[in-house]
């Protein structure tokens, strides 16, 4: 068998249909085992693994071999079935979080006027922080985004962020007092 036979030499275009069926036919069982041993539900592996190709073929990327698109699309649909993952736990928790929330305990006429009270109090103190170090504690205290994450919505570094949260509370803080505050939900 020679080199081009084997995919190792000859370019590899994905927008051709006849080099795209080339890498269909190669990669698909592959890359569907890889995904569903991820994401370990058959139907949304399928379409990571039918995105990906589109992806490859809707782009044109031209690869040196049939190899190379293989190791190509197993980072790609491995990164995706990953990231399907995330999105799925995250989506669990939040499920979790909405029926947990149903399920707890009412709380008392006097009990909620304070809770009320408190969020009132957060809601005008955050108001009075400089714009910067409001960005940084909204995302931190009412989304699940990392320090990371948080830089790269702002633009900042993970530390700067990091600054800005501890500038934040200090001076929330100093505004709040050290009475229990209830953050708004």
């Amino acid at each position: 068998m020679s080199d081009s036979q084997m995919g190792f030499s000859e370019v590899i275009n994905a927008g051709n249909p006849d080099d795209f069926r080339k890498i269909y036919d190669a990669c698909m069982q592959m890359l569907f085992k890889v995904s569903s041993k991820i994401v370990n539900d058959e139907d949304a592996a399928e379409d990571i693994v039918h995105d990906s190709l589109i992806k490859a073929n809707e782009k044109a990327l031209e690869f040196p071999s049939l190899n190379d698109a293989k190791f190509w699309l197993i980072r790609v649909v491995k990164n995706a079935s990953l990231n399907y993952v995330k999105r799925k736990s995250r989506e669990k928790k939040a499920y979790e979080k909405v029926l947990y929330e149903q399920k707890s305990e009412m709380d008392s006429g006097e009990v909620s006027v304070l809770k009320e009270e408190s969020k009132n109090k957060a809601r005008e103190a955050l108001k009075k922080l400089p714009t910067n170090l409001q960005e940084v504690v909204i995302l931190k205290e009412y989304t699940e985004l990392s320090y990371k994450e948080i830089g790269r919505v702002l633009g900042i570094t993970e530390g700067n962020v990091k600054v800005r949260i501890f500038r934040a509370r200090e001076q929330l803080a100093k505004i709040i007092g050290e009475d229990n505050v209830f953050l708004p939900e």
